[in-house]
């Protein structure tokens, strides 16, 4: 069998590794065992990340609708219930963006919802 020559294949994957790991404090953005370490465990918390991004953002808009329901004397369960048999299709990311830039207007749905339950 013959022998294999690695070329510059070895000093590839490595600049690859320390191009990842750049950035990185100490010996985690300079050696390579130790970046390598770091990088996979990096990537492995931005997958897991971009799934809880969208968990924390839903939660966020939930709060924020939540509040503004308090203001106008409805439970945030009651505004969607009601908001929903009134047949008000707007997600939570709307309502909540409409909570925070106008009152009034929020203040309208609340009071449509208020009707369409009771």
């Amino acid at each position: 069998m013959s022998r294999v020559k690695r070329g510059n294949k070895r000093v590839q994957r490595r600049k690859k590794i320390l191009g990842l790991a750049k950035g990185y404090r100490g010996t985690k953005g300079k050696l390579h065992r130790q970046a390598k370490e770091q990088v996979i465990k990096s990537l492995a918390y931005a997958y897991r990340d971009r799934r809880q991004k969208k968990r924390v953002r839903r939660s966020l808009w939930i709060i924020r609708i939540s509040a503004a329901a308090k203001l106008n004397q409805i439970s945030y369960s009651q505004l969607m219930h009601g908001l929903k048999v009134a047949g008000v299709d707007l997600d939570r990311k709307v309502l909540a963006d409409i909570a925070a830039r106008d009152p009034q207007g929020f203040g309208q749905l609340a009071e449509k919802a208020r009707q369409a339950i009771g």
